[in-house]
């Protein structure tokens, strides 16, 4: 009732797992990842303790099959079940049952495992797997990728529902206390790839980290435009009033990328202040630069909150 695929980047090491399915909340039962250690979809007749289990053994040293072939050992219902594997070195496996409901089964190459089932044939397995072996760049969004031509070439013949999509990076996570890098889900949906696709786009906005050589100096040309910008929206240099003092003073702990610099007399500490408040307002506290730099996406949102 389930197609997904576990993959890591050997670049990175992030680690993660995009599936879909006609199945209520289908990223509350099969996604399951460490960061450091391996990624595991557990699905078909889901076993979740699958997922603790196996990122356990894997943890322990055992390799994707290796930890693969001690779950379904273990196990007196494997014949329904399902999942895929792949570890931290790259070694990936997968398992369908033999009592899984047709068409089910799955395949393996290097860094990734994809396998689904109740499909509407082959077909949606051999899409995923020519999409990502030949896909390049993050691996969020080659996973994505992936589920869309699933998806495409059939997906779940009965329907679709949900889908989701976890990624883990070691401090990753919101204010880089933990490894859940992404973690998004489209519960109940009549075309959740798409939405599910949609929702990285919105994540991506929202809460990637800028490059560093990617952000802004501050010139006294922008830093005019910027001021006159953050003015408008409410954020004047100037002492700050209670709402303003709670939200900078919540973002004292979030992590400015890039290195300072003294952007000159036309933007001082007041407005840097200021600028830090107003990203942190507009949710884009990820994206929130040295002194003396600004990240091109908020740029074009604060434009976007003011328009000319």
């Amino acid at each position: 009732m389930t197609f997904s695929i576990v993959a890591i980047d050997p670049s990175t090491g992030d680690l993660g797992v995009a599936v879909a399915s006609k199945f209520l909340a289908v990223g509350s039962v099969v996604p399951w990842a460490r960061a450091g250690v391996g990624a595991i979809a557990t699905q078909a007749l889901a076993n979740v303790a699958y997922g603790p289990d196996g990122l356990a053994a894997v943890a322990d040293g055992s390799s994707a099959s290796a930890a693969l072939e001690r779950l379904t050992g273990a196990d007196a219902g494997a014949p329904e079940r399902q999942a895929g594997i792949v570890d931290a070195d790259g070694g990936a496996a997968t398992f369908t049952g033999e009592g899984c409901l047709p068409w089910a089964g799955g395949r393996t190459g290097p860094g990734w495992a994809i396998q689904g089932n109740i499909l509407a044939g082959r077909s949606v397995i051999d899409a995923m797997a020519a999409d990502f072996a030949a896909s390049s760049g993050s691996l969020p969004g080659r996973l994505i990728a992936a589920l869309q031509e699933g998806d495409r070439a059939g997906g779940d013949r009965r329907g679709r529902q949900s889908a989701a999509l976890l990624v883990v990076r070691a401090r990753g996570g919101y204010g880089e206390r933990d490894d859940r890098w992404i973690d998004l889900r489209v519960d109940d949906h009549p075309d959740p790839v798409p939405e599910l696709a949609r929702l990285l786009g919105v994540w991506r906005v929202l809460m990637e980290r800028p490059d560093p050589s990617e952000l802004l100096a501050i010139e006294p040309e922008l830093a005019t435009e910027l001021r006159w910008r953050l003015e408008r929206v409410g954020w004047p240099a100037g002492p700050d009033d209670a709402l303003r003092a709670r939200i900078r003073a919540a973002l004292d702990d979030v992590p400015r990328v890039g290195t300072p610099r003294d952007a000159g007399p036309d933007w001082d500490a007041g407005w840097d202040a200021a600028l830090v408040g107003w990203v942190g307002q507009a949710n884009l506290e990820a994206r929130t630069a040295a002194p003396g730099w600004i990240d091109p996406a908020v740029v074009a949102a604060l434009r976007e909150a003011t328009p000319d």
